[in-house]
């Protein structure tokens, strides 16, 4: 079997407002992220309790909060592009899975989620196009 190493944050309420709503329409209160991210086993497994071993996530999280609160967003899946392209600065991050789910949508309940996941190379052309950009 081949070993697998995995970041998992689920639940993380976003301070974001997202869509345009009319009179009647059920508006969200909580646009909620779950994201897996892949890297690899020895920054998980590691020979001594050292930061520097590890992948240090929370500066990722500290920009998708700021990417959130950056502005008023009309879709979902914009800010998703977004959150996918600051997974691609690092490297380090070998596969990204994102989900994010709006609540209520009807009648005060349920809730509607968008998910985009990404392998290696989806992820290695994000960051040739990132480059390139420069």
């Amino acid at each position: 079997m081949t070993r697998l190493a995995r970041i998992e944050l689920r639940d993380l309420h976003l301070p974001v407002s997202i869509g345009t709503y009319g009179p009647g329409d059920v508006i969200p209160d909580a646009h909620v992220l779950d994201l897996t991210l892949a890297i690899a086993p020895e920054l998980v497994q590691i020979a001594s309790d050292q930061m520097g071993e590890v992948f240090d996530y929370d500066p990722l999280i500290a920009k998708i909060a700021e990417i959130a609160r950056s502005r008023s967003f009309e879709t979902q899946e914009y800010l998703m592009t977004l959150i996918t392209q600051a997974c691609a600065a690092y490297d380090v991050i070998e596969a990204v899975e994102l989900c994010l789910r709006k609540s209520p949508v009807m009648g005060g309940t349920g809730s509607l989620g968008v998910r985009l996941v990404l392998g290696r190379e989806d992820l290695a052309t994000l960051r040739d196009d990132d480059r390139q950009a420069l």
